[in-house]
C-alpha cells in the first residue's frame, strides 16, 4: 500500500523531472555524490578491474622521529632522549625499545630516515603531507581523493575514507575532494571519541533518511521503476548510468554487505583485542575491514586514546609540545600526549595490522604508510620537542615494498637529512607507483591540466 506522499509523487512526477531532481534523494536516500565517481568511471572507461589499495596513517601532530625509528644513541641526553633503541630482526636496524612487536616485523616494512618538507605548522604541514605537494591550492585534492578518481573501487562501496577527524588546528580540507569536486570526497567516519573503539558507537552513514525506512524505500524503488516503464523516451546510455547510480544507493541501504564491512560485531573478540581496544587499534581493524571489501584508500588517523582516568582533549596524540596533561607532562610520560603511552598502541595496533593483511593474503596488494606532517625538533625542552620540518621519519609496507630497508640518513642529530632526502613530492609519487598509478599521469577537472605527482618514485624502496 502507497503513502500519501508516494501516490502524489506518482502523479506528478515524471521520469524526465525525477531525474532532474535526482532519483536517489526521492527515494530517501542521501549519498549521491558519495557514488558519483563509481557511476563517472563506468561512464568514462575508467573503472578498474583489479588494483592496489593503500591504508594511509597519519600521525597527525607530527611524531618524533628520535624517539621512534632514528635513534640517536650517542648523542647528548637533550637530543637521545629517555628510550634506548633495540635490535630488530634485520641486522643492523634498530628502532624504539617501546615497539618490540614491531621490531620483531623490521622484515615487513621500510623506514625512510631522510624525509623533508617546508612547512612546520600543523594546516599547512598536513595540506602538503595529504597532497604530495609543497606548494598545494586550496583545491588541491589528497591521495585518496586522486585515487577514487583514477582507480576507482569495482564493489559497491566508497573508494575513499577517512577514519578519525583531525583536530581544529587544520581547516577542513580533508572533508572534500579539491578541484575533482565532493564526489570524490571521503566518506568519513569517527569524531573524537565517537570512534569504533568506544562501545556504543554505531555507523549510521548508510541508514535511510530521518523518516524514511528501509522498507519504504524498497516501495519507492518499485514506484520509480514504474514511472520509467512509462517512459515514451525510451533509455540512453546516460539514464542507464543514473540507474545504476540508484541501484548502488539502494543496495548501500537496503543490503548488507557495505554495513558489514564497517560493523566491528563481526569481527571475534580476540582479534579486536589483538589490535587493541583503543583508537588506533579498533580504526585500523576497521581499514583492514573496509580494505578487504574494496576500499582503494582508507586514511586512519593515528589517534590513540586516553588513559584511564584522563579527561580527553583532542585527537592531536604526536603533538607533544606543550603537554595539557599533568603532572605527567613529559614527551616520555604516560599521558595522552606521552610516548610511553602513544608507542605501545602503535606498537600492538600496527604489528597486528601487518600480521593480519599477511594472514589473510592482502599485503601484495595493500601499501601501508605511516608519517605525519613533519617531525620534531632535536632538542628537548621544558615543552617536549617542538615543530620540526627539515627531518622526519617515515613507514611503508606492503604493496611491493621491500622489508628490512632503510632508506636514507640523518646527521648525528637527527635534525637535517644527510644522505637521499625525500621530499613530500617523492613520498607521493612512491605511493602512486605502489598504487599502480603512473605519477605522470595527466588528470584534472578537464581530464588533463593536473599531473598527478610532480615526484620522482623511490624505486629503491620496492623489490
Amino acid at each position: 500500500m502507497h503513502t500519501i506522499d508516494d501516490s502524489i509523487a506518482a502523479r506528478d512526477v515524471s521520469r524526465r523531472r525525477l531525474l532532474q531532481i535526482g532519483g536517489v534523494s526521492s527515494l530517501g536516500i542521501g549519498l549521491p555524490d558519495l557514488l558519483h565517481s563509481e557511476r563517472v568511471a563506468a561512464a568514462t572507461g575508467e573503472k578498474s578491474r583489479q588494483g592496489k589499495s593503500c591504508i594511509f596513517i597519519v600521525q597527525y601532530g607530527g611524531a618524533p622521529q628520535h624517539d621512534m625509528w632514528d635513534l640517536k644513541p650517542d648523542a647528548p641526553e637533550n637530543i637521545r632522549g629517555a628510550f634506548k633503541p633495540i635490535a630488530t630482526n634485520v641486522p643492523g636496524m634498530q628502532i624504539c625499545e617501546k615497539m618490540p612487536l614491531l621490531a620483531q616485523r623490521a622484515d615487513r616494512y621500510a623506514v625512510i630516515r631522510s624525509m623533508q618538507t617546508t612547512n612546520g605548522g600543523h594546516d599547512g604541514g598536513m595540506h602538503i603531507c595529504m597532497t604530495g605537494d609543497r606548494q598545494p591550492t586550496q583545491r588541491t585534492p589528497y591521495f585518496g581523493s586522486v585515487m577514487a578518481k583514477l582507480r576507482p573501487t569495482t564493489a559497491n562501496i566508497p573508494s575513499y575514507v577517512w577514519v578519525q577527524n583531525l583536530a581544529g588546528d587544520v581547516k577542513p580540507w580533508y572533508h572534500g575532494g579539491g578541484f575533482l569536486g565532493t564526489a570524490y570526497s571521503p566518506l568519513r567516519v569517527g569524531k573524537d571519541l565517537d570512534n569504533p573503539s568506544h562501545p556504543k558507537f554505531r555507523f549510521s552513514a548508510f541508514d535511510p533518511l530521518a523518516g524514511c525506512t528501509v522498507d519504504r524505500v524498497g516501495r519507492r524503488e518499485t514506484l520509480l521503476e514504474s514511472l520509467e516503464g512509462r517512459d515514451p523516451l525510451g533509455t540512453s546510455e546516460a539514464q542507464s548510468s543514473f540507474r545504476n547510480l540508484q541501484d548502488k544507493a539502494i543496495d548501500l541501504v537496503t543490503g548488507p554487505d557495505a554495513k558489514r564491512a564497517f560493523d566491528l560485531d563481526f569481527e571475534p573478540k580476540q582479534e579486536r583485542q589483538r589490535y587493541g581496544m583503543h583508537p588506533l587499534g579498533q580504526n585500523l581493524l576497521m581499514a583492514r575491514r573496509l580494505i578487504e571489501a574494496g576500499v582503494r584508500l582508507v586514511t586512519v588517523v593515528a589517534f590513540t586514546g586516553v588513559p584511564p582516568g584522563q579527561k580527553f582533549k583532542n585527537v592531536q596524540t604526536w603533538d607533544m609540545h606543550g603537554v595539557l596533561y599533568k603532572p605527567d607532562d613529559s614527551i616520555f610520560g604516560s599521558s595522552a600526549y606521552g610516548l610511553s603511552w602513544a608507542l605501545p598502541n602503535v606498537d600492538q595496533a600496527v604489528s597486528a595490522l601487518l600480521d593480519d593483511l599477511s594472514d589473510r593474503g592482502l599485503i601484495d596488494s595493500t601499501l601501508v604508510a605511516m608519517v605525519g606532517e613533519f617531525g620534531r625538533t632535536p632538542k628537548v625542552n621544558k615543552r617536549g620537542r617542538d615543530h620540526w620540518p627539515h627531518c622526519y621519519s617515515a613507514m611503508l609496507a606492503g604493496g611491493g615494498i621491500r622489508g628490512g630497508v632503510v632508506y636514507g640518513a640523518s646527521d648525528r642529530q637527527a635534525g637535517y637529512v644527510k644522505d637521499r632526502p625525500v621530499m613530500p613530492e617523492n613520498f607521493g609519487a612512491t605511493l602512486f607507483h605502489g598504487l599502480g598509478v603512473p605519477p605522470a599521469t595527466r588528470f584534472g577537472p578537464d581530464g588533463f591540466s593536473e599531473q598527478v605527482s610532480q615526484g620522482e618514485p623511490v624505486l629503491d624502496l620496492f623489490g
